[in-house]
């Protein structure tokens, strides 16, 4: 870790004056936006290394079960849902389950008291994480998406939906991700927690949901991923119904933003603990 003056920070975030009675006078706290690059930065620099094995491993994972599925499905519909849900199973992995073991382990390990003494926004502090956990995600979805769509036949000629599909999704999961890990007491919990959540990714997000019992498909619309991996699938189709696309990628948006805000609240509770 780099130390540089206060002086230096955006905004003069530490800049200290004094007064004519020689009172001391904090200046502004850093802006959310200067902050959230500088903490996003960091973390990819951080992790740059650490989780390229581990997303190779999500890349094999998602593109071995489109080679299992390949033997039960033929095409279609639910070729459709094998390939939308192992690409995002992908996001899912590093966003979800990776950033709920990051913060669950932070916390135990009192990392968190290091980010509570910067003079950034606590929402900066998930933000930067999370963004930077999900930009891993992007060539490992894109290599699977490929690869399925060669597996089943589908078409190629919308996979630019992904510049949508990754970002939305990956924030809906990673906002989850970080309050899973921040909100569980022991970093075990977290990582357990994450697993889970990657699992229901995997089951009910690959598996075609019309074979799904009807108590399923309901848990089904309550994951985050799921209105990612519907917006991803109906592009395949010979033509797709945008309108449909667009609400399924807003109500991913929307997730997103809840499931961050509740991720900053549980920073923000666990720093002061």
């Amino acid at each position: 870790m780099s130390v540089v003056s206060a002086d230096v920070l955006p905004g003069g975030a530490l800049a200290v004056e004094e007064t004519a009675d020689g009172a001391a006078v904090l200046g502004p706290r850093a802006r959310l936006w200067p902050s959230l690059a500088a903490v996003y930065r960091a973390q990819l620099s951080r992790a740059r290394v650490a989780r390229i094995p581990l997303l190779f491993v999500a890349t094999f994972q998602s593109v071995g079960i489109m080679i299992l599925m390949r033997g039960v499905v033929d095409g279609g519909g639910e070729a459709r849902a094998v390939v939308a849900g192992s690409s995002v199973l992908v996001v899912a992995f590093v966003a979800l389950n990776l950033l709920a073991q990051y913060f669950g382990q932070l916390r135990a390990s009192g990392g968190l008291d290091h980010y509570a003494t910067l003079p950034v926004p606590p929402a900066a502090v998930v933000l930067g994480a999370a963004g930077a956990y999900a930009s891993f995600t992007v060539p490992g979805t894109v290599v699977t998406a490929v690869f399925g769509c060669v597996l089943f036949g589908l078409p190629l000629a919308h996979l630019w939906v992904l510049a949508a599909v990754i970002p939305l999704a990956g924030a809906a999961l990673a906002g989850l991700g970080a309050a899973l890990g921040l909100l569980a007491p022991r970093p075990e919990l977290a990582t357990l927690l994450g697993q889970l959540g990657m699992s229901a990714a995997l089951l009910l997000g690959v598996l075609p949901a019309e074979r799904m019992p009807e108590g399923v498909q309901f848990l089904r619309d309550l994951l985050p991923s799921t209105y990612g991996v519907e917006a991803f699938a109906r592009t395949f189709g010979p033509r797709p119904d945008w309108a449909f696309v667009l609400g399924d990628l807003a109500v991913c948006g929307v997730v997103g933003v809840v499931s961050l805000a509740v991720a900053t609240w549980a920073y923000r509770r666990a720093a002061v603990r």
